[in-house]
């Protein structure tokens, strides 16, 4: 069957996806049951606005990731617990908003909340923001796991995108209970084959990654 350009078009548009650059996917096509969040398309960021990139709540990631990342949501489905992700694949354009936020240093709207106890000036420095992010190769996640009876994330002793030693994976001064929680999203993760970032309990990497060594800048809608 043979279909014109402008009816091609109209089946992209009314099928709710963007073309895609080769080897990545829209992972609800093969976790239709994940939870998505995407902080970066909402206000409730340490920017306080949504982030230059973001146009939509679409989780996008390297095939290989989200048939990885498939796994680990079928083994906490049996435990009735459900992965919720903050972030995947992030647009060089959204790291460069970063940047230039980190370089106004008299914006700290959202200090208090996202990184009290860290100098602005010292974001780079002490790594929380780089000029260039795993999650731009498109095999990079943030993820927490939701308790399946309440539908709230489990408590991790910090929350997500905390700048400061709390949200470090092995950080002591924490619950039992929370140690706990850590340690199950660690174990699960590494598992299927992804690898910590020490300095954020939430940030796990595909360790065979696809693309190791390229940064994409398409947008995510």
């Amino acid at each position: 069957m043979k279909y014109n350009l402008t009816f091609l078009f109209l089946l992209i548009s009314l099928s709710g996806f963007s073309q895609l650059p080769e080897g990545f996917v829209y992972v609800e096509t093969i976790i239709p049951d994940i939870e998505v969040e995407l902080r970066y398309n909402t206000k409730n960021n340490f920017i306080g606005k949504r982030v230059d990139g973001y146009h939509s709540n679409k989780l996008i990631l390297t095939k290989e990731t989200a048939l990885a990342l498939k796994k680990v949501q079928e083994e906490l489905l049996s435990q009735n617990l459900c992965l919720l992700v903050y972030d995947g694949y992030r647009p060089q354009s959204a790291v460069n908003h970063f940047i230039r936020w980190a370089e106004n240093l008299g914006d700290t709207i959202n200090k208090q909340a996202f990184y009290p106890d860290v100098d602005k000036l010292n974001l780079f420095v002490e790594e929380y923001i780089a000029a260039r992010s795993g999650h731009s190769k498109g095999s990079t996640v943030d993820v927490t796991i939701i308790d399946g009876n309440t539908g709230k994330p489990l408590d991790m002793g910090s929350n997500y995108d905390f700048f400061g030693e709390a949200s470090w994976v092995e950080y002591q001064n924490i619950t039992e209970s929370q140690k706990a929680n850590r340690k199950r999203l660690q174990t699960v993760m590494l598992k299927y084959g992804f690898k910590n970032y020490p300095k954020e309990w939430w940030h796990f990497t595909l360790k065979n990654e696809p693309f190791s060594s390229t940064y994409f800048d398409f947008p995510v809608r």
